[in-house]
């Protein structure tokens, strides 16, 4: 099935609604999440999102990619319209340059449980309430990349399927198996830690604590099935999710630094600890 091309002159067509004039709240559509959209930028990007079984629902790129980088793109997609004109008009009418020239608008998924992408799984992250769109890719990119099976979110974080986080991450958020564990704020750190134990995980917060413990601890790092678990930048964990966590743990630092960013202190506690 070929794909209409339809191009552009303005962004009256309100298909195109997705790239120009809906926030990312909208997008999400908590209201009606089967009618939940996201992008995605960059060939690579939507190919793992397409790999992972996520619907297009349109294309949007420069006119001269239709038969060169993207042309692997549309051909996965029959039937799918392709928005398009040159650079320099898509940068007027969305107001933003196109990350390598292709977006895709595609529908969401449901979210799976927490006890179906925590089954089998060794170490998991729990993210409480990050909101930086950066930092919840960047710590998803480094979970996929360092043998964490699954992540989990607090109601209160941002959504990994922000535009941001999933450039950021580079498409790693369609590889990574995650969901939300509890509905609102109220659900966490009860009752989730509660289900955290009850599948089978030790959890360790990942805090400056005067009893942290180093992040090589050995009772910590045998731990069979582990829950490491971080926050958000400044404030750090909450102190009842700390009080009530197996472990406390830290990164020894040195030259008088005393943190490092909630992603790079991601990448290092799932390097130590997922070995």
């Amino acid at each position: 099935m070929s794909n209409p091309i339809i191009e552009l002159a303005g962004f009256d067509d309100p298909a195109l609604d997705v790239y120009a004039r809906l926030t990312e709240r909208q997008l999400t559509n908590r209201a009606e999440p089967d009618k939940g959209l996201f992008i995605a930028e960059s060939p690579l990007v939507i190919h793992r999102a397409l790999d992972a079984g996520y619907e297009p629902v349109s294309l949007l790129m420069e006119r001269r990619h239709i038969e060169t980088q993207a042309a692997s793109v549309i051909a996965r997609c029959p039937g799918v319209p392709v928005y398009t004109s040159d650079l320099e008009t898509l940068k007027n009418l969305t107001g933003y340059y196109l990350t390598r020239g292709v977006l895709c608008a595609m529908r969401r998924k449901p979210l799976p449980t927490v006890e179906e992408i925590c089954a089998g799984a060794r170490r998991i992250a729990v993210l409480e309430s990050i909101m930086n769109t950066t930092n919840v890719g960047a710590i998803i990119r480094s979970a996929a990349a360092l043998n964490i099976d699954a992540v989990l979110l607090t109601p209160e974080c941002c959504d990994p399927l922000y535009r941001r986080s999933v450039r950021v991450s580079m498409g790693t958020v369609f590889q990574v198996p995650w969901t939300q564990i509890g509905e609102t704020a109220a659900d966490w750190p009860h009752p989730g830690m509660e289900r955290l134990k009850e599948l089978g995980f030790k959890t360790v917060a990942m805090a400056l604590k005067d009893d942290s413990v180093p992040i090589d601890y050995l009772p910590l790092v045998a731990e069979e099935k582990l829950a490491i678990i971080l926050g958000t930048e400044g404030e750090g964990l909450r102190d009842g999710t700390i009080a009530d966590c197996d472990y406390t743990a830290r990164i020894p630092m040195s030259h008088g630094v005393d943190s490092l960013n909630v992603a790079a202190a991601s990448a290092v506690a799932f390097w130590q600890l997922s070995r």
